[in-house]
């Protein structure tokens, strides 16, 4: 089969490696000369909202799908109206706009942080003495990797905050205390079979993910596979969605959902039956899905802005290094490593040495 991609980043990348054992071909779609994917994939060079390069994509494929939930709601529609395209254009619809997301959960039940549609200065005034401080400001479209939002302290720091996200519409929500933030990824065949990933702890900086911790039980699995189930079921939805959620003394609540393979789940790659990207692939094309149980503990780490050595990472016991073959940049994942271990206490270990070697300090264990 031929599977055609909307971006061309590692996301992309890792989706054509998962299919090119099944004997599938890719070609992705994407601007940039120095997509990652084109490695090993075709490239059309393109923009997202180009429909040359769309039919293009179109004539060459007999199933499309995407890597980033910010693809232009007009192509995806353009697409879905010609082509099978999985996951549904619908999902998109919900991921790319916060409060179309937050009254998602809502309609069905799942918790989520308070929230206030807001429009004007005026609003966020208003919403704010109902919300209480602090608030997180967030753009309604656009928001990725912690952008696009601002933390509101005070009441007199609210207009520069409204400035600061160009007085565009926003979303006001409660900032919610937690002790933790979790993943979890569902992926959802054409019969409506359905498939649930370990629950992945997540830790963050600068709003970027930059490791995560999967174990094979973990205590918020059964609430956070019935949300995620949930989803699943209402947007009908084909392939993996994932679902990131705060862990509080509360119970689990939803912050967003990606529909995509997720970066919280390259440590599946390694770690579980089958990786989140070849079951993305059998699902879309209506294939069984495969096992997701997890073969041990796993830990994956991002490398951002700048990337060790191979050798570096390799020389950690039961450790498996991944190279988007990306040149370096502040703020851009050039690649991750992972361990997979039968110890919990090994994985650990393997983690802090990989994170000395990414600069980075794991938090408390």
């Amino acid at each position: 089969m031929n599977i055609g991609i909307l971006g061309g980043g590692q996301l992309a990348r890792m989706l054509a490696l998962a299919g090119i054992h099944l004997n599938h071909r890719f070609r992705v779609l994407d601007p940039s000369p120095g997509a990652c994917a084109a490695r090993v994939a075709k490239q059309i060079r393109g923009h997202w909202e180009d429909r040359n390069a769309l039919d293009q994509l179109m004539a060459t494929s007999d199933v499309v799908t995407f890597e980033f939930e910010n693809v232009p709601a007009n192509s995806a529609r353009y697409l879905a109206s010609q082509r099978a395209f999985f996951p549904p254009a619908q999902a998109l619809e919900f991921a790319q706009d916060r409060l179309c997301e937050k009254q998602l959960f809502s309609s069905l039940g799942i918790p989520a942080a308070p929230f206030q549609r807001i429009d004007s200065a005026d609003d966020l005034s208003r919403s704010l003495a109902g919300i209480g401080i602090p608030a997180v400001l967030k753009r309604r479209t656009l928001g990725y990797d912690g952008k696009g939002q601002v933390v509101i302290n005070s009441a007199k720091a609210a207009p520069d905050g409204w400035e600061q996200l160009g007085r565009t519409p926003c979303i006001l929500e409660s900032k919610i205390h937690f002790r933790r933030e979790v993943s979890i990824i569902g992926v959802r065949g054409q019969s409506g079979e359905m498939a649930f990933y370990p629950v992945s702890e997540n830790t963050h900086r600068d709003g970027i993910l930059r490791y995560c911790i999967a174990h094979p039980i973990d205590p918020a699995q059964n609430e956070a596979q019935h949300y995620c189930q949930l989803i699943l079921e209402h947007l009908q939805y084909v392939g993996v969605l994932t679902l990131e959620l705060f862990d509080t003394e509360q119970g689990l609540v939803a912050n967003e959902i990606a529909p995509r393979v997720h970066n919280s789940g390259h440590w599946t790659i390694e770690g579980a039956a089958t990786s989140q990207f070849e079951n993305h692939v059998r699902a879309i094309l209506g294939l069984p899905l495969g096992e997701t149980s997890a073969r041990g503990f796993s830990a994956m780490v991002n490398f951002i802005s700048t990337i060790p050595r191979a050798q570096e990472v390799l020389a950690i016991p039961d450790a498996s290094f991944h190279d988007y073959g990306k040149s370096p940049r502040p703020g851009r994942k050039l690649g991750h490593a992972t361990i997979c271990t039968q110890n919990s206490a090994r994985a650990i270990q393997g983690l802090t040495q990989v994170l000395r070697l990414a600069a980075e300090k794991p938090r408390t264990m």
